[in-house]
């Protein structure tokens, strides 16, 4: 595959997953009225798992499914961090904000990007270019302009909703964390990376969920609450948790961070149409601030695009070999 039709791909794949994810968090309003959100990421990932499984498998053969001389330990971690960290993090401070929570929950998402550098700093001690700080924080202050509908004084006046916004911004980390981890995995395909950690996360979060429905901190959920939201549990397997997450990886792999880091833009527009379709209109001040996020993400990219045009060295000047003739060398020069 030349390398157009390898970035074309990749853009594909980019677009189709946010795109997925973008439509989940409406879903997910209607699932959390029914449902807690630790049995259905179990649920969720343990169908997904399942399809990642048999499609290493006849992709890879019994080799892609050895893990012996590999980092599982490390796998593990970032699979919890994705699978358990994010998942259960992100719904749950969705399902505490209410109405607005699709909205604020998928906002949280377009930081990711932003994330990504403070997270590349402290694992990879790489600096994040000076400019970069300014759009991190015009990042966060369309965060905030759309968790407080441009009101800065509830902040103050509404600090229960200050745990309900930091589970998310905490969640989005997770998703950075897990995402950063692929590098960690050079000789993995993206397939294999996606199964492994898609596995050892779901470990996590049956534990985790096990001990909540056992300590009775989250009642269990009747067969009918779960027939009821078979179709949300279709959408968020099948589209947003097995094709969304494989093209995300995938499509990472062919356009490098630099470029995959824009398509987090389109969650949360998704969203905002999705739910104003459903009747939740987002306000004036959160549109603002969803811009403010935007531009913050599309100009870090644009600056960081052509600082690295500036720092790459040019291009260097043919010397004609020894005992050309003038007319020989012209031609070499302008080759």
């Amino acid at each position: 595959m030349n390398d157009q039709k390898k970035y074309a791909r990749g853009v594909l794949l980019c677009l189709a997953a946010t795109l997925s994810w973008g439509g989940m968090f409406p879903l997910m309003d209607v699932t959390l009225r029914h449902i807690d959100p630790f049995t259905f990421t179990c649920l969720r990932y343990g169908i997904a798992g399942l399809i990642f499984l048999i499609v290493l498998r006849s992709r890879e053969g019994a080799a892609g499914l050895r893990l012996k001389g590999e980092r599982v330990g490390l796998a593990w971690l970032f699979g919890t961090a994705g699978f358990a960290g994010f998942q259960f993090l992100v719904f749950y401070g969705q399902d505490l904000i209410g109405e607005q929570g699709a909205l604020i929950a998928s906002i949280m998402m377009a930081t990711m990007p932003m994330m990504g550098f403070l997270v590349n700093w402290v694992l990879r001690k790489v600096v994040p270019p000076r400019w970069s700080f300014a759009f991190i924080g015009l990042s966060f202050v369309g965060v905030i302009l759309v968790v407080t509908k441009g009101d800065l004084a509830s902040l103050v006046n509404t600090p229960q909703n200050f745990g309900a916004d930091a589970l998310l911004l905490f969640a989005a980390l997770c998703w950075v964390i897990y995402t950063s981890g692929a590098t960690y995995f050079p000789a993995w395909s993206p397939i294999k990376y996606t199964t492994v950690t898609t596995i050892l996360g779901l470990g996590s979060a049956v534990v985790i969920t096990a001990v909540l429905l056992a300590s009775g901190a989250v009642a269990v959920p009747t067969g009918g609450a779960v027939v009821t939201i078979l179709p949300e549990l279709a959408y968020m397997s099948l589209i947003a948790g097995f094709g969304g997450v494989l093209a995300w990886n995938i499509g990472n792999r062919n356009l490098g961070p630099l470029n995959g880091v824009l398509f987090m833009d389109v969650v949360p527009i998704t969203a905002f149409t999705i739910s104003a379709l459903t009747g939740v209109i987002p306000a004036g001040m959160q549109i603002v601030g969803a811009a403010f996020t935007a531009s913050a993400l599309v100009l870090n990219n644009l600056y960081l695009r052509r600082r690295a045009a500036a720092a790459a060295p040019a291009a260097p000047v043919a010397v004609p070999a020894a005992g050309q003739r003038p007319a020989e060398r012209s031609a070499t020069v302008g080759r």
